[in-house]
């Protein structure tokens, strides 16, 4: 302090200064603080709604009914509800057993096109034998994105990728498959970034996936004829109904075959059940090699086949069940190297037209097969080893 001429204190230049600034940085670090609390208030916002999102994420997957409703859940929301630039999904498919059963429910795989297949774990990119997984799981792979390295997991990358993280999917300490995530932030996947969260997406994923598939392979066990791989008499009679409803919906005609292989009970006489059973399955190869993907083939029961042709009016119908007559008739079967068989079908065609289906789908399926069926009769009527696809039709 300083004495003015009037004997009072003044206070010292220097010290107001100095309160100043500690005032000023008082201040700063006040606003410092306030700053920094509000942007961890609105991260633990941001996390809280993230959390929530994913939450419902994984309510979403876990309640799926079928394989493409779960994939196209993963396909389609986890993009959005994680914000990220591109999401794939890898399985681990030895022998294409998941793409036969899935092909065999109808599973349209264009739908898609971010569901990729590989059959070796190798190709996985995680550069793990199966043992080596079994011994040690491996973690999820986080880095920048490489176009050559990461074509497998991301053939469709979009342009401006600049981080990935490629998760491993396990279950029983053996992996299934991995879950692709990638983003244009180049911040969001970095090798020092902890993995839990990544981890625990892949776990609860590749549990429903587990579940469904293991489902849908149950459902194609029941929907399949064991001897012959060809769908049963269940399945048909379900693909019917569904098949009337599309038709009049999109207003195409739909055919009916009835096939039976002729004096089958003499092919069972003469080479014994087994024989049989082989022949069952040849016929049953050579009839599907003439369908097209859309068309279904059922063992009816005993030496009996059905065929449900998609979009096709009678005539067409007529003529491929012609080249099927064709096909069995046309070549021995060989049981063995020294006996072969010569067979024969008889077929019975009937076709739908979309002004035909009006009412009850069920009993309307069932007059379709009774047509086919007394047509199929005709055929045996007239010496066997034909088609028949016009006259009695019920």
């Amino acid at each position: 302090m300083t004495q003015t001429a009037t004997g009072k204190l003044a206070p010292n230049t220097d010290q107001a200064a100095g309160v100043d600034a500690a005032v000023d940085k008082l201040t700063a670090e006040n606003q410092a603080l306030r700053a920094r609390m509000a942007y961890l208030l609105e991260q633990a916002e941001r996390n809280h709604s993230i959390m929530t999102r994913h939450q419902a994420f994984d309510l979403n997957i876990v309640s799926a009914g079928n394989f493409p409703e779960l994939v196209g859940t993963i396909l389609s929301v986890l993009p959005v509800i994680s914000e990220l630039d591109a999401v794939t999904l890898t399985l681990l498919d030895e022998g294409a057993d998941i793409r036969t059963v899935m092909l065999k429910l109808d599973v349209v795989f264009e739908d898609f096109p971010d569901l990729l297949f590989v059959e070796e774990i190798e190709a996985l990119g995680f550069d793990l034998s199966a043992h080596a997984v079994a011994s040690a799981p491996p973690k999820p792979l986080l880095g920048m994105f490489d176009g050559q390295r990461h074509r497998a997991a991301f053939p469709r990358a979009p342009t401006g990728l600049q981080s990935v993280a490629l998760v491993p999917l396990l279950r029983n300490k053996r992996m299934i498959g991995s879950l692709n995530l990638a983003s244009r932030d180049p911040t969001r996947f970095t090798p020092s970034l902890g993995t839990d969260f990544v981890e625990h997406m892949g776990s609860i994923v590749a549990i429903c996936l587990e579940n469904v598939i293991s489902n849908e392979m149950l459902k194609y066990i029941g929907l399949t004829d064991s001897l012959t791989g060809v769908y049963n008499r269940r399945y048909i009679d379900r693909r019917l109904l569904e098949e009337i409803a599309r038709a009049k919906r999109q207003s195409y005609p739909i055919s009916f075959m009835y096939i039976d292989v002729d004096h089958f009970k003499r092919v069972n006489d003469t080479v014994g059940h087994g024989g049989g059973d082989e022949v069952l399955r040849e016929v049953a190869s050579r009839i599907k090699n003439e369908l097209r993907a859309s068309d279904a083939l059922a063992r009816f029961g005993g030496e009996e086949f059905v065929v449900l042709l998609i979009d096709a009016p009678l005539d067409s119908a007529a003529f491929v069940a012609e080249r099927i007559r064709a096909s069995v008739a046309g070549a021995m079967i060989a049981l063995t190297p020294e006996l072969q068989l010569s067979v024969t079908v008889s077929i019975g065609v009937a076709a739908l037209h979309p002004g035909d289906i009006e009412g009850d789908p069920a009993a309307i399926a069932r007059a379709w097969v009774a047509a086919a069926d007394l047509r199929l009769y005709a055929a045996k009527e007239a010496g066997r080893n034909r088609v028949v696809s016009s006259g009695p039709a019920g």
